[in-house]
């Protein structure tokens, strides 16, 4: 077995062990490494900020490309020490999952609901999205529910497992700073809205394949929430370009085809109403939907986690990035 071959394999043990720790046991509970990196992005902010976008992309540069580095340093280093390798990668693709999570708190927020308790219903939905919950009721907060597990599959289950297949641990350490980022700076407050400007672009960057796969396996998973395959690629063809990120659309139209409710419309987020266009088709969602939708976001991240396993472990030919790092040869540029 060859050197690259051995190192693919390492990382694809690695995604595997990752995948089982975060189903297995979720978010680390204490010192979990994205809070760490968060802490650092604030020290790089307090340093780098000024009302500018060029601050906002000097600041994105410097708080990625240190923690991708120290990938890139990591995965050099366990070169030809595969076991050390794998468990690396499992550390990092551990910290980088959150689906265990993501549907634990559509489980609690079902829960709250169907035993009519709105305000515990209210109190947990900023564990999954920055609405302001204070006027919403059951189906105001079933649909901000569903609409966050579709959005967030992508972005705490398939996007790191994606990068990982196509970058090894360096992609996965790469996409969690990013995503982190665009939570932290990415949003149109007067701090941020040109200072945030780059985290948010790479953001959008970063996931419009995993956004897209996200929605192929939505439409592929459909039959076990009793949905159509058919109808699902047809929604989301028709609306998944409607919402205003280029991502977050592909998620939801394809998960409201699959479980066959209305979303989108009016958010309120502390004050700044935001109007959506609605993607899909049949009524508002309800709190049995929430269970349904865990259930959608459980299959596409069991598929994912089978698809990039077997392309990280079958590719002949790493990328640009892995490759050279493999080979030492950043310095001129050649692949091994």
């Amino acid at each position: 077995m060859t050197a690259r071959r051995a190192a693919r394999r390492a990382d694809a043990l690695g995604m595997l062990a990752g995948v089982a720790l975060d189903a297995a046991f979720g978010d680390p509970r204490r010192l979990h490494p994205v809070a760490g990196f968060g802490n650092f992005a604030k020290i790089v902010e307090r340093y780098t900020y000024a009302d500018s976008r060029r601050a906002g992309a000097a600041f994105t540069a410097l708080a990625v490309g240190v923690p991708v580095a120290a990938a890139v340093l990591a995965q050099r280093a366990t070169r030809g020490r595969p076991v050390l390798r794998t468990v690396l990668v499992a550390a990092g693709t551990w910290a980088a999952l959150g689906g265990r999570s993501l549907r634990r708190e559509g489980g609690l927020m079902a829960g709250a609901l169907e035993r009519g308790d709105l305000a515990a219903a209210r109190a947990r939905l900023s564990h999954l999205c920055g609405r302001d919950p204070s006027a919403l009721d059951e189906p105001g907060l079933a649909r901000a529910t569903v609409e966050s597990i579709a959005e967030n599959s992508a972005d705490a289950e398939v996007a790191p497992l994606v990068w990982g297949a196509l970058a090894g641990l360096p992609g996965i350490v790469g996409y969690r700073a990013v995503n982190t980022l665009d939570a932290m700076v990415g949003h149109r407050s007067p701090r941020y809205a040109r200072f945030g400007t780059a985290s948010a672009r790479l953001d959008d960057a970063a996931n419009l394949l995993p956004s897209r796969l996200t929605a192929a396996l939505a439409t592929v998973s459909a039959p076990l929430v009793s949905g159509s395959p058919a109808r699902t690629a047809q929604i989301w063809r028709r609306d998944g370009d409607a919402h205003p990120s280029p991502n977050s659309g592909q998620c939801e139209s394809a998960f409201a085809g699959a479980l066959g409710v209305r979303l989108g419309g009016t958010n309120v987020y502390f004050g700044r109403a935001e109007t959506r266009p609605t993607l899909g088709d049949g009524p508002g969602p309800r709190t049995p939907d929430i269970r349904r939708a865990a259930t959608l976001s459980a299959a596409v991240g069991l598929l994912t986690a089978t698809l990039t396993v077997l392309a990280r472990l079958g590719r002949r030919k790493g990328t640009f990035l892995t490759d050279s790092v493999e080979e030492g040869a950043l310095v001129n540029g050649q692949r091994g």
